[in-house]
């Protein structure tokens, strides 16, 4: 506005000097409130242009900025064309992810696997324009799901897991719309999901001898972290770092006066087979008494061997060393 007004004074000021002989004193009056008006008009038309374009340039950066964000279209315009599919997957626990405010519309809904939509949807459902799991490397897909369940304890290991050096992938064993198991979205309940691929540990349990999986009373992740973990076979270990028996066989945990050095060095599978044996207590080998003298050889005196003949004494050696997972009040664990 300085600029207009500093126009209108130099015109007033210049316009002074101007000399008219035919023009008396009320003709100069009115020519100078003329020159006013017009000026006057042209500051105003300028003015309100400005006005004008500034909320348009705001307007500009407003939809540049939210361009991204307008991409996703909601799972609700999904519906319209995929209900059958949207039907399943409303029954399901990532249904909730619709509710998700923080992360915003790209971790929301159908779009949150599948990315923004609003290109699908204008191309008349042209699957380029959108991610389709189908057809993708399990590198691919189990991508899209670690990139909300990565963060996650169950699942922070899976990039260095058994399974996924052995290309195994999400959806393997998972099925976010058509999964036969509604716990963890399995496509095929335990433990036959496992069996699949895990044919000698079907065959295990099978023996006479074995933990209750087939039963139902205990299921492979009881013991297993499928997605992966900082120990081998991706056996689950408790907050202590014990064993994972220890979570049922808690009278074998400790910790005694009296240890016995392979329970605390090689652990449970040092003497049994963890999942079924034709042998008695899942035993490593037939009779307990061979068993023991795999490692307490001869000589007999001492606590290197055993102070009997076993050619002559057939009762195991369990009878009489009965604590043998460690004791409080023996060191040879007699009770």
């Amino acid at each position: 506005m300085s600029r207009y007004s500093n126009l209108i004074a130099g015109l007033l000021i210049s316009s002074r000097g101007i000399k008219a002989p035919f023009c008396p004193n009320a003709a100069r009056s009115l020519f100078f409130a003329v020159l006013s008006v017009s000026v006057t008009a042209l500051v105003t038309a300028q003015t309100r242009q400005q006005v004008v374009e500034k909320p348009a340039q705001t307007g500009a950066l407003s939809g540049s900025a939210g361009s991204e964000v307008s991409k996703y279209v909601g799972a609700e315009t999904c519906k319209t064309c995929h209900e059958e599919t949207y039907n399943a997957w409303e029954k399901t626990p990532h249904w909730k992810t619709t509710l998700n405010k923080e992360g915003g519309p790209s971790k929301q809904g159908c779009e949150g696997c599948h990315g923004p939509g609003a290109d699908h949807v204008a191309g008349g459902g042209d699957k380029t324009k959108i991610f389709v799991f189908e057809g993708k490397s399990r590198q691919e897909t189990s991508a899209r799901c670690l990139s909300c369940h990565g963060e996650a304890r169950e699942q922070s290991h899976f990039a260095e897991s058994a399974h996924a050096s052995g290309d195994v992938g999400c959806l393997d064993c998972h099925s976010p719309h058509h999964a036969k198991e509604e716990e963890q979205l399995l496509v095929q309940n335990q433990p036959q999901l496992c069996y699949g691929c895990h044919t000698s540990a079907k065959a295990d349990f099978a023996k006479p001898f074995h933990h209750r999986v087939n039963e139902g009373l205990i299921q492979c992740n009881d013991c297993h972290n499928p997605h992966g973990t900082g120990t081998l076979r991706q056996v689950r270990t408790l907050p202590s770092g014990d064993a994972v028996c220890y979570k049922c066989h808690v009278d074998k945990q400790g910790p005694f006066v009296y240890e016995h050095v392979p329970v605390k060095t090689e652990g449970c599978t040092s003497c049994h087979t963890p999942h079924g044996s034709t042998n008695a207590r899942l035993l490593n080998v037939s009779l307990v008494n061979m068993l023991c003298l795999q490692c307490h050889t001869f000589p007999t005196q001492g606590p290197a061997g055993p102070v009997h003949n076993q050619s002559a004494k057939y009762q195991a050696c369990t009878m009489c060393h009965t604590q043998i997972h460690g004791s409080n009040f023996s060191d040879v664990f007699f009770k």
